[in-house]
């Protein structure tokens, strides 16, 4: 596996050096874009604006716009070299409990492996956090954004969760109104959660949309035609406690699997 940035984390004087490593791959089916009429595929090229050619990775920089057309050219190495010390590392500014930590700020999630060499203090690191039901709060830069990020104690390693800053995360478009509910009604919705409630096993579930997707394509490469799989009508909600109660009658079903009728 690629390691997707090298740094260390800073913990006070003790550095760990460490690689984080994509915690996801994707799997799902990609289309090409094609041509209606000739069925060739569609491509994008990358040109310059002035002359009309061509250009490669290898011709491009980095300009900022600083007035209209206006551009100041920013090298790599610039930009390296207004890195400070913390900026190259993993700094922890503070610990802080798990729980404390709304999950709408997660973004992406990194392995953090350590060097050859590093695994004690990582270990020590690790151990501490999760003893304790708490994560680190730091930051480092990433290209040329700083991340804030917090390391998440498991019992296999530390994940390292990059997070959103507080102004990017948007307010919801309108508020949810906080309904009166029957007190039967919500007791039969108790009832439903206890039923189907089970430890999750994150191996029984597969994308089986992308497996109908796979047996779609095949069909259509061996000339057959594709076949609606749903051809059912929606299923508005009209009276609450009679669809709570076809609910529940489905959850104590044993053959069942999930509410939609997958056995």
């Amino acid at each position: 596996m690629a390691v997707a940035h090298k740094g260390s984390i800073s913990m006070g004087l003790v550095l760990i050096p460490i690689g984080m490593y994509k915690t996801s791959q994707d799997n799902d089916i990609h289309f090409n874009q094609l041509d209606k009429e000739s069925k060739a595929r569609i491509k994008y090229k990358k040109y310059c604006s002035h002359c009309g050619k061509e250009v490669t990775s290898a011709d491009i920089i980095k300009g900022y716009e600083y007035e209209k057309d206006k551009y100041v050219v920013m090298t790599d190495e610039e930009l390296e070299k207004i890195k400070t010390k913390k900026d190259k590392t993993i700094h922890i500014i503070q610990f802080a409990k798990m729980a404390e930590v709304n999950m709408i700020y997660y973004e992406k999630d990194y392995y953090a492996v350590p060097d050859a060499g590093a695994e004690k203090a990582y270990e020590l690191l690790r151990q501490s956090l999760l003893s304790q039901k708490k994560v680190a709060i730091a930051k480092t830069v990433i290209g040329t954004n700083e991340k804030l990020l917090v390391l998440y104690p498991t019992k296999d390693g530390i994940i390292v969760k990059t997070l959103f800053y507080h102004d990017e995360i948007v307010a919801m478009p309108k508020p949810v109104p906080k309904m009166k509910l029957d007190e039967n009604e919500l007791a039969m919705a108790k009832m439903l959660i206890e039923n189907m409630t089970r430890p999750f096993v994150a191996e029984e579930f597969q994308d089986e949309y992308q497996a109908r997707l796979r047996e779609a394509i095949m069909k259509k490469i061996q000339g057959q035609e594709i076949v609606s799989v749903d051809t059912s009508g929606p299923s508005n909600v009209i009276d609450l406690m009679e669809a709570l109660q076809k609910s529940l009658e489905l959850s104590k079903d044993p053959d069942r699997k999930r509410l939609t009728g997958t056995a």
